[in-house]
Formats: structure tokens, C-alpha cells, sequence
């Protein structure tokens, strides 16, 4: 049985996809004006391990990911500069070339952090046609009405609006600023098309209405998901963030528009904070995975620091909680060096291949996992389990005896029983600078990684 908090019900569920053996995912993705930051890797992590929770639960999964290259406003709403023309502006580019160089910034760091390949990566500016479509049916329905900004979604008209956040429509309406939008009937609507104002500077437009425009920025994932996934995906995942505002959103122009419901599950990582505060870009308090590499971190450290809490908890992220991750890490790549060295080491295999999944099925439980691998002796074959679902790459990382390895050992034992202490204190060295080290133990040598 598979449990995972849904938003959409704010309980636990047993999750049952509807088709027996395939699940279809969407998973927010990044908008492309900047480096990501880790706070925005902590939501791949967390997803890619419920892909591999599904995968090793005997499922194929059908997962999409999106790239936001037009429409992002500075405020997430509607107010404010689109932050690809900002990042544009500030680093004297095209948006074309800002969206080409950060995507590719992105793919390279969600390769280094080996996060499972989504089926399909999805383009924003490629469905600019679909978002047309999608506009026009709302339209249809008589969910939109246009203002001199652009076509508006009327949320009185949608009588769920509120549910899934639990706002409080009535209290945002006693709120609203004096200077807000005069044209907009309620203070909950949101653009789904917005036009270019004279003197406005946006370099992606396209002509709707007659009228010059981009699409808003919630329509993307809607016209996404209906295209690649078809009516009704099983869950929807992102960041805790996107709640009262883009996911809210996004059910509102999907089931108006075409409808049916988006998803049956909703599941929303929690903030990672640096000295109390939110990581952001605009802060300037957000290392990136680049950041983390020059201070001697792999991502793959990072990685393991995210799974050691719950996707769901607030996190407050240091260095040196990083650096008791790395340690962690390498602990049990060594482990696993020394399974190679088994005419020296005698082991007794212990771990639960079926307890560590059912914990992942248990609303994705990572840091019971991280325990139980800490207390249990594992074979080769449960580190490769632990492989597939934790995507930490400990095998492949770890050096296996190759002969030209063993020669060295034998060659410095050799010199250590003539007391040539010379030529094995370089032997040694050597070693050290491959980051390799010899421990002299009872049983004979022993050789760990020290990085």
C-alpha cells in the first residue's frame, strides 16, 4: 500500500493510480532566467525519489516536466516585470539566449544530481497554440472577461476557487489595495492572457484577439498537461509555494476549461531556510550546486542532505550540516569498498530490501531509510537496491580493486616486510593523492576513500 499527503484532501491517502500499471505525473519546473538555486533542487529531489518509490513498487511512470520561458511576472501573479526580460535586460541578452543558456544550466545540474529523466521536458513557449485554445474555451464558458492588461479569469465563477487553498476570498476582497487593478471585479482574478501595454518592453509576443500578448503564467502547466498527459493525471507535485496561488490557478483554467479534474493527488514540498529565511534569488542568500562545488561539496552530498528530511518539513540549511552529509556519504561508499575487499572482511548481510521500500511507500519516509541503511549490514545487492531508490550513484562511485591497485598494495606491503619505509611511504602518498588511503588492520590492509 502506497500513502502520500494529498493537498487536494489535506489527509494521508492510499494513493491508486487509475490505470493499474502506469501512474502520470507533472512536476513544476524551473522558469530559465537564473542559475537554480539548491531551495529549487530540494523539489526534484524529493520528486525523483516518488518516482523511484513507484518504479520499484512495479509501476511505469509517465512523468512531465516544465520549462518556464515566457509569462513568470516578478510577483507571481499578475504585477511586475516578466523575469525573463529582467534577467534579459540585466545580462544584455535576448530572452531567447537567457532561456537557451539557464535551461542548459539546469539540465547539466539535474544530470549531476542524478534525478530520473522525465519522459517529456516541456518548453513553455512550444504550446502557445494549446494556450490559445484553451483561452478561447474559457472564453467559450463565460469564465473570462478582458481589461485594457489583458483577458482575466473571473474566480467568482468558479465556485471551488477557494477550496484548495483555503482562502479566505471575502478577506482578500476587504484588503485589496486602493491602487489594484480598478478594471478587475474581484481581487483572486488572474490574467490568462496579457496584452503589451505602449512602451512596454516584451521581446515574446504573439497576436490573440487582435491584440498583442503572452500567455499568463498559470496557463502553461494547464495546455501541458492536457497535451502530454490527457484528462486527469494521477498526481501533481511542486513547491508548497505554488498553493494559494499558480496551482490554485492552474485548477481553475484546467476544469473550466476543459472540464475534467487535473489530478486526483497533490503533493507540495516545504521551504529549505538559510538563518531563518526562505532561499531567494531576490535575498541573495542562495548558494547554487556551482557554489556548493567550489566549497568541496559533490551534489550528490546535497542530495543526501535533502532525503535526510521529510519532504514535507521546514529545513534550515548550513554547511556544516552539509559536511555531516558528506561524511555520511563517503562512510558508506567505504562501506561498500570493503565488501570488494571480502577475503578481508567477514559481513553478515541484514538489511530489508522490503522494509526500506515500504518506508518510501509511507508518504516517501526517506530519513527512516538513511537509519536503517546507518544500522544494518548491507550485501552489494542491497546497495544497488539502495541505488535505484535513492539515486546517490554510491556503487558506481566506488572504486572496485583493479589490478593495477593491487599491485600497488602488494608492492607496499612488500616494502613495509623489507623496512624499505621509503618506497612505501611513497606508494602511499600516491594513493593519498587519489584519494585513497590504507588502513593496517589486524586481518592485513584495507584501503578507503577519503573523498
Amino acid at each position: 500500500m502506497i500513502k502520500l499527503y494529498n493537498q487536494l484532501t489535506k489527509t494521508i491517502d492510499e494513493f491508486t493510480p487509475q490505470d493499474p500499471r502506469n501512474v502520470k505525473i507533472y512536476t513544476c519546473g524551473p522558469t530559465v532566467y537564473s542559475y537554480a538555486h539548491i531551495g529549487n533542487f530540494t523539489s526534484y529531489i524529493y520528486w525523483d525519489f516518488l518516482v523511484r518509490m513507484l518504479t520499484l513498487s512495479g509501476f511505469n511512470v509517465n512523468r512531465v516536466l516544465n520549462l518556464t520561458d515566457v509569462g513568470h511576472l516578478a510577483s507571481d501573479a499578475d504585477d511586475g516585470e516578466d523575469k525573463l526580460e529582467k534577467g534579459a535586460r540585466t545580462e544584455g541578452k535576448t530572452v531567447w539566449e537567457i532561456a537557451d543558456k539557464y535551461i542548459d544550466a539546469f539540465l547539466k545540474d539535474f544530470k549531476s544530481l542524478n534525478l530520473t529523466e522525465p519522459a517529456k521536458i516541456a518548453r513553455a513557449t512550444d504550446y502557445i497554440k494549446q494556450d490559445e485554445e484553451l483561452v478561447d474555451n474559457l472564453t467559450k464558458k463565460g469564465y473570462t472577461y478582458e481589461t485594457a492588461d489583458g483577458i482575466f479569469f473571473d474566480t467568482s465563477k468558479f465556485k471551488t476557487y477557494a477550496d484548495f487553498a483555503g482562502l479566505d476570498l471575502e478577506g482578500l476582497k476587504a484588503g485589496a489595495r486602493v491602487e489594484f487593478s480598478s478594471e478587475k471585479k474581484n481581487p483572486s482574478d488572474f490574467a490568462v492572457w496579457k496584452y503589451v501595454r505602449p512602451g512596454e518592453n516584451h521581446a515574446m509576443q504573439w497576436r490573440y484577439n487582435n491584440k498583442i500578448g503572452y500567455p499568463g503564467w498559470h496557463l502553461e502547466c494547464a495546455t501541458i498537461i492536457h497535451t502530454e498527459l490527457g484528462d486527469t493525471i494521477d498526481v501533481h507535485a511542486g513547491g508548497i509555494d505554488h498553493i494559494p496561488i499558480h496551482h490554485t490557478n492552474e485548477i481553475a483554467e484546467y476544469e473550466a476549461g476543459y472540464g475534467k479534474k487535473l489530478a486526483n493527488f497533490w503533493l507540495h514540498n516545504n521551504f529549505i531556510l538559510i538563518d531563518g529565511q526562505k532561499l531567494s534569488k531576490s535575498l541573495g542568500n542562495a548558494y547554487t550546486l556551482s557554489d556548493l562545488k567550489e566549497k568541496g561539496f559533490d551534489p550528490l552530498d546535497y542530495k543526501l542532505w535533502t532525503l535526510q528530511g521529510h519532504y514535507r518539513t521546514e529545513r534550515n540549511f548550513s554547511l556544516n550540516d552539509l559536511s555531516a552529509a558528506k561524511a555520511r556519504r563517503l562512510n558508506w561508499r567505504n562501506r561498500i569498498a570493503r565488501l570488494y575487499q571480502q577475503d578481508a572482511i567477514s559481513t553478515v548481510d541484514n538489511f530489508d530490501q522490503a522494509k526500506a521500500l515500504k518506508l518510501a511507500q509511507n508518504n516517501l519516509n526517506s530519513s527512516e531509510i538513511l537509519a536503517l541503511i546507518d544500522n544494518s549490514m548491507l550485501s552489494l545487492e542491497d546497495w544497488m537496491f539502495v541505488d535505484k531508490l535513492l539515486g546517490l550513484d554510491l556503487v558506481a562511485s566506488t572504486p572496485d580493486i583493479t589490478q593495477d591497485l593491487a599491485d600497488e598494495f602488494y608492492a607496499r606491503e612488500l616494502a613495509r616486510k623489507n623496512k624499505d619505509y621509503a618506497v612505501a611511504d611513497k606508494i602511499r602518498d600516491d594513493l593519498l593523492s587519489r584519494n585513497l588511503t590504507i588502513l593496517d588492520t589486524a586481518d592485513g590492509p584495507i584501503w578507503q576513500m577519503t573523498a
